[in-house]
């Protein structure tokens, strides 16, 4: 029965997220569910980092998509929307001329593609509270997923969501 029900809350969420407002209405938000397999993959590939990079706090956030009854992944596409507001330290015109693939996230990135995200990703936080889940914003496991493919997106964050008792999210420890 949670299992059912962990899926339809992530399904809503997902349907929140791809409805939420867009600047100029353009549309470059992406979404994912995770099953149980993928969430064991995505925990992995997470160890992997806090490995590779020496970031403990992978590994907490690991635990917490392992013992998670579904993830979502929420992610948007980096490209400018010809508002040559600045925002991005750039012109719309040279912004794409300035993208450093080096880190984890693409950037700069337009601000208002930043901001479709984050508006994306509190619609799916919302849906998520509304159906009483337990839920937590993670870049971390967004970055993870990235890297193994599971949502498109230039930046993407993982929405993991929990049924339990208690709240798998508050307790954690750096």
């Amino acid at each position: 029965m949670i299992h059912s029900a962990a899926q339809t809350v992530a399904e809503l969420m997902c349907a929140s997220a791809r409805t939420a407002p867009k600047a100029k209405a353009d549309d470059t938000i992406h979404v994912a569910i995770v099953d149980a397999d993928g969430r064991q993959r995505l925990a992995g590939e997470m160890e992997a980092i806090a490995e590779e990079k020496g970031w403990k706090y992978y590994y907490r956030d690991a635990n917490n998509v392992r013992e998670a009854d579904c993830v979502v992944l929420i992610g948007v596409d980096n490209k400018e929307i010809g508002l040559h507001c600045g925002g991005c330290g750039y012109d719309c015109d040279t912004i794409m001329e300035h993208i450093n693939d080096e880190t984890d996230f693409p950037g700069p990135m337009c601000i208002f593609k930043a901001i479709d995200l984050g508006i994306a990703l509190s619609s799916a936080a919302k849906t998520a509270s509304l159906h009483n889940a337990d839920n937590r914003m993670m870049y971390t496991a967004g970055l993870a997923a990235r890297r193994i493919g599971a949502c498109k997106g230039d930046v993407v964050v993982a929405l993991p969501i929990s049924f339990k008792g208690k709240n798998i999210f508050f307790d954690r420890k750096w």
